[in-house]
């Protein structure tokens, strides 16, 4: 059986997290952030230190221990009842990251629409992710170098996947606006998508 999906896409900053987690409250939406997963393994576990060696350069985590990490925490879920496929709409944060996970996912996922979370002022994303280095104590967001090389990664890795769901399901947000307004737009598109 696939996951009926709704992925939101954007470059670090762009607002996902905080979007995926209000739809997760969102009785029958199940939220899934990668990121938020990855950054609260245990630095002893294989997993943690792999995350921290790649995130700490501002790459990502090889595709199949993200893809396993995912499939885990994803049966986890399921397993207690916090996700139930048959009735809820996966809402996936930060996967899949690149054309590979894509593919790899393809015959796990039915997604229906990408919540494409444009910010084109590159400084906006990079104040953003600063603000949040400090609200959060996010290591990953702290260092501009590293930031960099996070947003060129996605532009050269994770932005491509857009092209691999096609233009037909993709709906582009104005990531700029405040958090409400983007909301307001994602929730008028999965309204009209539903009704």
């Amino acid at each position: 059986m696939k996951y009926r999906t709704t992925l939101l896409f954007g470059a670090p900053g762009s607002g996902k997290g905080t979007q995926g987690k209000i739809l997760g409250t969102i009785p029958n939406f199940y939220h899934f952030s990668c990121g938020e997963v990855f950054r609260n393994l245990t630095p002893d576990s294989e997993l943690g230190r792999i995350f921290l060696e790649y995130s700490g350069r501002g790459q990502l985590v090889p595709d199949e221990p993200t893809v396993q990490l995912w499939r885990q925490n994803i049966d986890g879920a399921e397993h207690a009842g916090r996700f139930v496929p048959a009735t809820d709409t996966l809402v996936l944060d930060g996967i899949p990251r690149n054309i590979n996970q894509a593919e790899m996912l393809r015959n796990l996922l039915d997604v229906r629409v990408v919540f494409y979370l444009s910010c084109p002022a590159m400084n906006k994303l990079v104040a953003r992710l600063q603000r949040r280095a400090l609200r959060e104590n996010r290591l990953d967001d702290a260092n501009i170098d590293v930031i960099r090389q996070r947003l060129e990664t996605y532009e050269r890795e994770t932005k491509p996947v857009l092209d691999f769901y096609g233009p037909g399901i993709v709906k582009t947000i104005d990531s700029t606006q405040t958090p409400i307004r983007v909301l307001l737009d994602i929730l008028q598109a999965v309204a009209g998508a539903t009704s």
